[in-house]
């Protein structure tokens, strides 16, 4: 009797399957270096003082010597005045952060109000509901357990 396991459906099918774990492997590992790239390879800024492509001292010096665009003149008046306007800024957010608040807080007292009265109003006309049931029961007591009956046919036939 033949071995199953030497078939060429059984080893066709695992030739498939050793690919696919194969390409499974391949995927992780590269969605894991997608998931760890930003970490793995970090992006730094540099300056250098002698512009690439130029080896004389003198070039090296005067590039060294020139003014850096990064920092600050002495004569900034511009950055005093944007300080001086984000204090103003800050004041009137504190402000109007202030009137946001206390307006949310009477708000939140409006909407209690308002669900505490609807569930008054609710009850009230759940207790009406059920007087004017009872009302109706000891008028004609007959016709409601009629009713009934024929609702509990009904509800037990559809179970």
């Amino acid at each position: 009797m033949p071995n199953p396991d030497e078939s060429p459906a059984v080893q066709s099918m695992k030739r498939e399957q050793a690919e696919q774990r194969k390409r499974s492997r391949k995927g992780e590992l590269e969605k894991g270096l997608e998931d760890t790239f930003p970490a793995s390879d970090p992006v730094s800024v540099t300056h250098t003082t002698a512009p690439s492509g130029r080896v004389d001292a003198e070039a090296a010096e005067r590039v060294q010597r020139q003014r850096d665009p990064e920092t600050p003149d002495e004569k900034s008046p511009l950055a005093d005045e944007a300080l001086a306007a984000n204090r103003k800024r800050s004041e009137v957010s504190r402000g109007e952060i202030k009137a946001l608040r206390s307006e949310v807080s009477r708000l939140s007292e409006s909407a209690t109000e308002l669900a505490s009265g609807t569930a008054r109003i609710a009850k009230v006309q759940a207790r009406s509901f059920v007087y004017e049931i009872e009302e109706h029961v000891r008028a004609r007591p007959l016709t409601a357990v009629g009713i009934v009956a024929a609702v509990a046919y009904l509800w037990g036939a559809t179970r």
